[in-house]
């Protein structure tokens, strides 16, 4: 199939239009004529996808992979080194970020993966209501995430309110009115506003939080006349213990 009708379908269930104006959602590289002979999906693509990668692939992620403009395309640099590899296999890209955050990854992550019960949302953030209690909270987060460690700011003993927003969201706080608000990339003057505030954050990671792209994507596309293969997503970071 084309290409034009892989990216026609992402954006009638997850419109393009959705994305922030800092975004660069949508065609990343290829052109729309483009015959697409299978899909990789992934949240990132890095070098040894695109070697492994038939050509031909059209990889559907979240991060795009331009995000501002280019001044120029240098071979030894990040990210014209992987346009380069994608150009030469005929390869191509679409990217799905913030417009599929709000269609689909915030509630998936929210209701499937941290098993919360959906009760208001609004874009990029998800709200629960219940009871629970600080340390059997930050217990659920470190297994349903597999994150090792968690980062803390503030501590209510008792937590009658709860929102999340995966990936970087620590700049939405002053719009979420919450006991608990769960996100990644938490800074530390993000951390230090919270705190004299009286607001309890918890980190729970950007790739940890996002990593499930492939799974929800992935679903949605299995229903196109063309195999799409999800890769699992590759954390650039590691943890180690010395």
């Amino acid at each position: 199939m084309k290409l034009q009708e892989v990216y026609d379908f992402i954006n009638k269930i997850s419109p393009f239009d959705l994305q922030e104006n800092w975004d660069n959602s949508g065609l990343i590289v290829g052109r729309m004529s483009d015959e697409v002979e299978r899909i990789v999906v992934t949240l990132d693509v890095d070098s040894q996808m695109i070697d492994e990668a038939e050509e031909g692939t059209l990889f559907v992620v979240h991060h795009p992979l331009i995000f501002g403009g280019l001044n120029r395309i240098d071979y030894d640099t990040y990210p014209s080194n992987l346009i380069a590899k994608m150009i030469r296999k005929n390869q191509s890209m679409i990217a799905a970020h913030t417009n599929f955050d709000q269609t689909h990854l915030n509630r998936y992550v929210f209701e499937k993966v941290l098993g919360f019960t959906l009760q208001s949302e609004e874009p990029f953030i998800c709200r629960a209501e219940g009871e629970w209690h600080y340390h059997t909270l930050l217990m659920h987060l470190k297994e349903k995430l597999g994150l090792p460690h968690l980062k803390v700011v503030g501590k209510k003993e008792t937590i009658r309110s709860i929102a999340l927003t995966t990936g970087s969201g620590a700049s939405l706080m002053d719009h979420v009115e919450v006991d608990c608000f769960l996100t990644g990339d938490i800074k530390y003057h993000d951390a230090t506003k919270a705190l004299s505030e009286g607001r309890m954050l918890v980190d729970i990671g950007h790739f940890e939080s996002e990593r499930f792209f492939g799974d929800v994507m992935g679903d949605v596309l299995k229903n196109l006349p063309v195999l799409a293969i999800i890769t699992p997503p590759k954390n650039p970071f590691r943890v180690e213990t010395l």
